[in-house]
């Protein structure tokens, strides 16, 4: 593996350590491109924690609308995740306007608009995670996308959803709000309360109607037929369920998420490798 691919694997193992393992059970020829598309991931997905302000995260996200358009060669090939995702975009023809358009998503992070209803967070879920699943399986597939309608879709709902309670204390500190609005509405929960880290009952049941989404995502990819071959690229959400789960208790504090450890994640992870079912629960 060459430098640039070496950085983005060591960057992925500490910044998501359940990509960083599912991808180990991709073929070895395959792993650095998997690594440089979620190097790139975490990287666009960061910029809020990187630049405080809008304005410098805009410059950040143009940058990489301009590196994935082909515009920036000289400089991305002293920025190792840039030159390892080119390097893929070429090796895998992912197109300039695929990794564009996760781009222009992610720039809602940057702002404190929140998602007004579902549909505007599942539009955000699919263009973001959804295309990154969606781009891992044209990896693993040597170019080509199978047929597995929705597949893609529902994981990066699955995902995105449970960002929502894995990250709600730093969006809550920083007035940063993921709960769609209308969910909030629905179950007469106020913006403020989770701003002020209040459990309130109400906030409670709106994070407990997400987290029944996510668990029927998640069972819709396990219970769903995709070749061996692309597995991998969903393998991450292996450890979900039981974690969505374990907010169920009756102890569960919203702004202090349950911690899994990372013996019991990989277990989990190994175990769907086995059984691909064993996601959905």
């Amino acid at each position: 593996m060459e430098d640039h691919f070496k950085h983005c694997a060591a960057l992925v193992r500490e910044s998501d350590r359940d990509r960083y393992l599912a991808t180990l059970f991709a073929p070895a020829d395959k792993r650095d491109a998997l690594f440089a598309l979620y190097a790139f991931d975490t990287e666009i997905a960061r910029v809020r924690d990187l630049a405080r302000e809008p304005m410098p995260g805009e410059i950040r996200l143009q940058w990489w609308q301009e590196v994935v358009s082909g515009e920036r060669a000289r400089e991305a090939a002293a920025n190792p995740v840039a030159l390892a995702l080119l390097d893929t975009q070429t090796r895998y023809d992912l197109t300039g306007d695929a990794l564009a358009n996760v781009i222009e998503a992610r720039r809602f992070d940057i702002y404190n608009r929140p998602f007004s209803d579902i549909d505007d967070f599942q539009s955000y879920a699919t263009k973001t995670a959804g295309a990154i699943f969606e781009l891992a399986v044209r990896i693993l597939a040597n170019g080509n996308v199978p047929t597995i309608p929705g597949l893609a879709t529902e994981a990066g709902l699955a995902q995105t959803i449970a960002d929502v309670p894995a990250r709600l204390p730093r969006h809550a500190a920083r007035r940063q709000l993921y709960v769609p609005l209308e969910i909030l509405r629905q179950y007469q929960a106020e913006p403020d309360d989770i701003f002020a880290m209040r459990a309130t009952p109400e906030v409670r049941a709106a994070l407990a109607a997400l987290r029944l989404r996510a668990r029927r995502h998640l069972a819709h990819v396990g219970a769903a037929t995709v070749p061996q071959n692309i597995q991998p690229a969903f393998l991450s959400l292996a450890p979900l369920w039981q974690w969505l789960r374990e907010m169920e208790r009756a102890d569960y504090d919203p702004f202090r998420p349950p911690q899994t450890a990372l013996w019991r994640r990989q277990w989990r992870i190994w175990r769907a490798a086995k059984s691909f079912r064993r996601i959905g629960g």
